[in-house]
């Protein structure tokens, strides 16, 4: 599963977006958490059912106009083995569903524990002879800032079993670059370096569309950073996060595509979570699926306009 089945379904879709899967209770329609509460009483089981619900409604209102999810594996996880079922039976219905599974885990260890990591979110089990995969994501979220040898055994799953992964480099949230932006000798900041280390590392993993298997990840609250690293990484595919309630905008992540303005952008998936989960919240009556729906389309149409694809 390399970037080249992301960009197919992007371009036949022509949409560029990726739907956050991020489910909290405040977020969860009143008549799903009844329900879910009146089978299963006041317990994480309610929660979880309620999720369940709540994302496979998501996937049906918009899995013929967005082409992947990003599921946040801490919302369900924090509900203990209910929310790990909900999340997988979750990454399923997607995956019917004709969409490209992210996990968004953000794992990050070494040796032994990093390949346990990405057996579990990417890689398969044998027992007895029998192969299974535990989940069906397509791609996962990395945290490298251990180095090399947190990325090597991600890498080697997502080559063996046909899939990606996404590496932070340049995230959104606002203290960042406490880290990210310090300057190197050299001058060379942190994210910049990580920004080459990551395209050199998988450069012999690049598919036919000539992108490679390691993607990174680029907070769409700095759209001059996404340009810079645009320029500096032209074989990543780039997962940009921060449109919507993070207050990013569809001009702001331009410069995140190959190509953009050519009619033939490709290398980018943006996502918006709260900005489509959430929209029933705020719009007037009607069935909460289609505020959803409605808010994915807008959203469709602004980057079509902003990047030209």
């Amino acid at each position: 599963m390399s970037f080249d089945i992301l960009q197919e379904k992007i371009s036949r879709l022509r949409s560029p977006i990726c739907v956050g899967l991020d489910p909290t209770d405040a977020l969860i329609p009143q008549e799903l958490l009844d329900a879910a509460i009146s089978r299963h009483g006041f317990s994480e089981k309610a929660l979880s059912a309620a999720y369940l619900q709540f994302c496979k409604a998501i996937i049906a209102s918009t899995a013929d106009i967005v082409p992947a999810v990003k599921i946040q594996s801490a919302y369900f996880e924090r509900l203990g083995p209910a929310g790990v079922s909900a999340m997988k039976a979750i990454g399923d219905e997607a995956k019917a569903a004709g969409m490209y599974v992210i996990c968004d885990a953000k794992r990050g260890d070494i040796g032994p524990t990093s390949a346990a990591y990405a057996e579990a979110l990417l890689g398969s089990v044998k027992l007895g002879g029998v192969t299974t995969a535990p989940y069906s994501f397509d791609s996962a979220t990395v945290n490298p800032y251990l180095g090399t040898d947190c990325l090597k055994p991600f890498l080697e799953v997502a080559v063996r079993e046909d899939k990606t992964i996404f590496v932070l480099v340049k995230t959104s949230n606002p203290s960042s670059g406490e880290l990210q932006d310090l300057e190197l000798s050299g001058g060379e900041l942190v994210y910049e370096k990580m920004g080459r280390l990551i395209e050199d590392f998988a450069a012999e993993t690049a598919g036919a569309a000539g992108f490679t298997r390691a993607g990174a990840v680029i907070g769409a609250t700095y759209p001059e950073v996404l340009a810079k690293m645009r320029r500096q990484m032209p074989k990543t595919f780039f997962l940009v996060p921060g449109v919507g309630a993070q207050g990013a905008t569809a001009s702001d992540v331009a410069a995140a595509f190959r190509g953009a303005g050519s009619g033939t952008a490709s290398g980018a998936i943006i996502n918006s979570s709260r900005g489509i989960i959430g929209a029933w919240k705020t719009a007037p009556g009607g069935d909460w699926k289609d505020a959803v729906r409605a808010a994915a389309r807008e959203l469709t149409e602004q980057l079509r306009a902003a990047v030209f694809i």
